[in-house]
């Protein structure tokens, strides 16, 4: 009951940032409106995460539509979603690393900075719990090689654009 007020109050208080209002770029808007926010319900809503939580099925939803965006040739799951992911692309690898979520966490700076190394201009990285660690997801934001940030409150999404200029947005999800 608790966790439903806390998200009436996070979706009220971003209300202006919803559906993409005020973003410039088209391709971010079209991220925002039909991947992030996106209200088709797909087919395969009907059979992912039943016995999941809400919040654990809202961002395995998000996993979903980021997997069949991106159709990505692997994928490293830190936070158990390869259900989800294997939904949205089926020829995606996905490596397992679940078991290390709190080795994750408290690490989190330096395993996902190492992982940097390895992105290129279609990567993207999901980190969850941006508002339990807020200073390391600052961290994350100032790295000159995240181009393209977005803020959901439950998690937080960097990607690495090249060419693209610095810009950071908070998205009401």
């Amino acid at each position: 009951m608790i966790n439903r007020v806390l998200h009436i109050f996070v979706w009220l208080s971003r209300i202006h940032c919803c559906r993409g209002f005020g973003i410039q770029s088209p391709t971010d808007y079209a991220f925002v409106r039909y991947v992030i926010n996106e209200h088709w319900q797909y087919s395969a809503y009907e059979r992912l995460g039943r016995s999941d939580n809400w919040l654990k099925r809202k961002l395995g939803l998000l996993y979903f539509r980021l997997a069949n965006w991106r159709q990505a040739q692997m994928v490293i799951d830190w936070v158990g979603a390869k259900e989800y992911v294997n939904a949205g692309c089926k020829h995606s690898q996905v490596v397992d690393c679940a078991e290390k979520v709190e080795l994750a966490f408290v690490g989190i700076n330096d395993n996902v900075k190492a992982l940097y190394e390895h992105c290129d201009d279609k990567s993207v990285i999901v980190v969850e719990g941006i508002r339990k660690n807020k200073r390391i997801w600052k961290a994350l934001l100032a790295d000159s090689r995240v181009t393209i940030s977005y803020d959901l409150f439950y998690c937080g999404i960097l990607m690495f654009d090249s060419g693209r200029v610095k810009q950071h947005y908070k998205i009401n999800f």
